[in-house]
């Protein structure tokens, strides 16, 4: 829905004058052609305004000051100047002024509304970045594309999280969800990341990382609050560590176009809610193949729960995958971006949930 109004607000902007004096000349030339038996210049009231619509508040101020001497000059022709009872004439003007001041305001609110939108839109642009570092498009030995939409208005960061890191003990990642979505959730996803990439880089396994960043969600994040996470590893050749904390399972998709979901082999709860949980040891990794070509597919559920407006149904990642994916080990940023014109597709061109798709591909030798 954003999308569909920033376009139409572009395609506005871009008709500029045109629209508002367009309104002027047809309804002076249906004046003209008319005669004067027919009074048709209090049809230039559109004239303000169109213009409050697609130009700035004193251009709409000019076109309606350009209308108001065009009423003027064309009344004696018109006749209305002869008309005995000038109410109709007074009716007019102060008409045509009401619309005039009304069509003033509404352009200078427009723009200043435009401004402030621009204005938020660059701070959480520069939030997301500062937030998330996006990483280049190879970390160590692993290559990688993200796509990241934000569901909240006005905003391009939400309460879903990712992140990539080069440490000493091998490229580690992690993906995550945050109870919510929009700015609410940004402060909790601070949280999740700052104590990852602490740890990522202190802790020597994937359970103390993921420990580390549990204990750290349980001293700062609200009781009840909680953020479904998984955590990859990539420290040996042809395989990828795995750690599951209630999140969507993650997809292999090989170069031949097969595709596997790795379910967990130790699920667990999200982070932030062990101590709901009476009886258990914290999950420990497992870990899976992951060779030359294969491409292992992160996501959050705004992935797999996007609905189609046509039939209601979730999108099938899993079976989108393997035409999308499948092959791209050398180009997964136009993997990434085909996988997500491909989800906008099927929920109808607007995201209800915010969106993380991470595809990583096996490190090279």
């Amino acid at each position: 829905m954003r999308a569909v109004q920033r376009l139409e607000s572009e395609y506005l902007s871009r008709m500029g004058m045109s629209l508002p004096i367009a309104a002027l000349v047809i309804v002076v030339g249906a004046d003209l052609l008319a005669g004067q038996d027919h009074f048709l210049t209090p049809g230039i009231v559109a004239a303000p305004a169109l213009a409050a619509i697609t130009v700035n508040w004193q251009r709409t101020l000019f076109i309606s000051l350009l209308g108001a001497g065009i009423q003027a000059a064309l009344s004696p022709y018109d006749g209305v100047t002869r008309i005995p009872d000038r109410d109709v004439l007074l009716g007019q003007l102060f008409a045509y002024a009401v619309v005039s001041v009304f069509s003033v305001y509404i352009a200078w609110r427009r723009e200043a509304g435009a401004k402030a939108f621009t204005a938020i839109a660059s701070v959480a642009e520069a939030a997301q970045h500062a937030l998330m570092h996006p990483p280049e498009p190879r970390v160590g030995g692993v290559r990688l594309a993200v796509r990241y939409v934000s569901a909240a208005d006005a905003a391009q960061i939400g309460g879903d999280l990712y992140a990539v890191l080069d440490t000493p003990h091998g490229v580690r990642a992690l993906i995550g969800d945050v109870r919510g979505k929009g700015l609410a959730a940004v402060q909790t996803s601070a949280v999740v990341l700052g104590a990852f990439r602490e740890a990522a880089y202190d802790e020597g396994g994937l359970a103390h990382v993921a420990a580390r960043v549990d204990a750290s969600v349980g001293r700062h994040v609200g009781t009840g609050d909680f953020i479904t996470a998984l955590f990859a590893q990539f420290d040996k050749e042809g395989s990828v560590e795995l750690l599951h904390y209630g999140h969507v399972a993650p997809l292999r998709v090989s170069a031949d176009g097969t595709v596997e979901t790795l379910e967990p082999v130790d699920p667990w709860v999200p982070l932030g809610l062990a101590g709901m949980v009476a009886h258990g040891e914290p999950p420990e990794p497992w870990r899976v193949p992951l060779l030359p070509g294969d491409v292992l597919l992160l996501c959050t559920d705004g992935v797999i729960e996007a609905r189609s407006p046509r039939d209601h149904t979730f999108y099938p990642l899993a079976e989108r995958a393997a035409p999308l994916v499948a092959g791209s080990c050398d180009d997964l940023d136009g993997a990434a971006e085909r996988l997500y014109a491909d989800l906008l597709r099927h929920a109808g061109g607007s995201l209800s949930d915010d969106v993380v798709v991470l595809l990583l591909s096996a490190p090279s030798a």
